[in-house]
């Protein structure tokens, strides 16, 4: 079988796996894709699908965005920006709500500078955060319990 021009994105994809320490089969099982599937993807066989790609960078708990750019789904213009929303993601050393808040300051100069801001972004009107969980519950405090 040829290998389809899907960019780079089954080295990618490969090497995010091996960074995560996890096993092709350890992936898929997380992903909810089939072993073979996920092995044809990493050899650039297969082109899946944003879904299919949404639940591998959940798995991985990295951005969909970078991994659609990889595959030719997202525009080329937009990589630098999803780069650097892919860095403030990935950084440990940051909590989910800083990131939010980091993101959500680069969309207010993405904004004044003229430039649109990319669908899904955490101040989109999606009411998720950036990590995919509800924006609205991870924000409010716990009502007092009497």
């Amino acid at each position: 079988m040829a290998s389809l021009n899907v960019g780079n994105l089954g080295e990618y994809l490969r090497e995010q796996r091996r960074n995560a320490q996890l096993s092709l089969r350890q992936l898929a099982d997380a992903a909810g894709v089939s072993n073979p599937y996920l092995s044809q993807i990493e050899r650039g066989l297969r082109k899946p699908s944003a879904e299919v790609l949404q639940q591998v960078a959940k798995a991985l708990r990295i951005s969909a965005e970078t991994l659609y750019v990889r595959a030719g789904i997202l525009d080329e213009r937009e990589r630098e920006e999803l780069e650097t929303r892919a860095v403030i993601l990935a950084d440990p050393s940051i909590s989910e709500r800083q990131k939010n808040v980091l993101l959500q300051i680069y969309d207010s100069f993405r904004k004044e500078n003229g430039f649109e801001t990319t669908p899904g972004d955490p101040g989109d009107e999606s009411g998720f955060s950036a990590d995919g969980t509800d924006a609205d519950r991870a924000s409010k405090p716990s009502p007092p319990s009497h």
